[in-house]
């Protein structure tokens, strides 16, 4: 599927408050470069300091930086309303819970329509005022719901993943033998992730070397954690990578055994990488897996488990074929940048209205 020119009235800006890492800031800039390549006119709202707004400008959006403080920070609302005023959008998204607070109300002179973006089970209390949620899971549309919000103005938009092929990385920079078994996972070191459980799955595994990219605030408890169980030998510590493709096509399983995973956008990004998936049925992965066709499904918390499917897809090469490919295929159907924003593109022309602000 190709990209679909869109009308370029449509104007939208897009505000985020998040932090440097995380999974909805790198999808926020890859949907923000995505929607200027399918002919969306954007401007960006981002909190100050985050060095990936340099992207976004090479995507040809104007790009303005906020305090997106606490309570107390007036300048920030005052300073969205004006770029509002100015730049005349018939959308503004604002991406979870602080830009959502800041996002100024509207007036008889400032008109749009609010949608907030969530990406999480969040305290709906900071959305009264929008007019439409949007939730990059199915299961977070019937948790608005739920909430008491109208089916109308609850909508199902997924992600997409960058999925440019890349060369493999070499195994001998991250000191790791070309014939060892790697497994690879990523994510913020946060206790949601479980990254507890696969390193006691790592234990299980005397063959197996474990390639952990990112960074959080477990990460001296996991390192602690790492020598009580001898696995240091076998242990490679990434930080926070921008080669991930690299990663994936130099991996043999990748492995996500989150306690809570709203999404579980790994899971679409080892799809499109053709890399084996074995996961932990948190919401996320359990709704995107078929266990045994696109990926293996065990148990939270269960590190024996994880163990087991890992090694059943190191010994089973047919089926971690079937898997690579099953995945891939999955992905192609869903969660590619062209279905995503057609869906996005749709969903703004739907939704959006003149703003009496507006220019010609």
């Amino acid at each position: 599927m190709t990209l679909k020119a869109h009308p370029s009235k449509l104007r939208v800006m897009q505000a985020i408050a998040g932090g440097e890492h995380g999974g909805a800031e790198a999808f926020f800039v890859r949907l923000v470069g995505a929607l200027a390549r399918a002919g969306v006119e954007q401007k960006a709202l981002v909190r100050r300091g985050r060095s990936w707004t340099d992207e976004l400008s090479a995507f040809g959006v104007p790009t303005v930086a906020l305090g997106f403080g606490g309570a107390l920070d007036v300048n920030t609302r005052r300073h969205f309303a004006h770029q509002i005023d100015g730049f005349g959008p018939q959308v503004v998204m604002t991406w979870m819970n602080r830009a959502t607070r800041f996002c100024p109300r509207k007036t008889e002179r400032r008109r749009f329509v609010h949608v907030a973006r969530l990406g999480g089970y969040y305290d709906l209390k900071y959305y009264r005022h929008c007019d439409h949620l949007a939730g990059n899971t199915a299961d977070l549309v019937r948790h608005f719901q739920a909430e008491g919000w109208p089916a109308e103005r609850t909508h199902y938009l997924p992600n997409f993943v960058d999925a440019m092929p890349s060369p493999a990385v070499g195994r001998a920079a991250l000191d790791t033998s070309d014939d060892a078994r790697v497994v690879l996972a990523l994510g913020r070191l946060h206790r949601n992730k479980a990254f507890d459980v696969l390193l006691r799955a790592l234990a299980r595994l005397p063959d197996v070397v474990l390639w952990l990219a990112g960074e959080g605030p477990e990460r001296a408890r996991l390192e602690t954690l790492a020598g009580q169980l001898g696995i240091n030998a076998r242990l490679r510590w990434l930080g926070w990578r921008s080669d991930i493709g690299a990663l994936f096509a130099a991996c043999d399983a990748f492995a996500c055994p989150s306690r809570v995973e709203p999404l579980g956008n790994v899971v679409i990004e080892a799809w499109a990488h053709r890399a084996p998936v074995v996961a932990a049925a948190s919401v996320g992965p359990a709704a995107l897996i078929a266990s045994g066709e696109t990926g293996l499904i065990v148990p939270i918390e269960d590190d024996e488990a994880l163990a087991g499917s890992l090694r059943v897809v190191f010994d089973t090469p047919m089926l971690a074929a079937r898997l690579r490919e099953a995945g891939r295929l999955a992905y192609e159907a869903r969660f590619t940048e062209a279905a995503v924003v057609e869906q996005y593109c749709r969903f703004f022309e739907r939704v959006g209205t003149p703003c009496a602000a507006s220019p010609d």
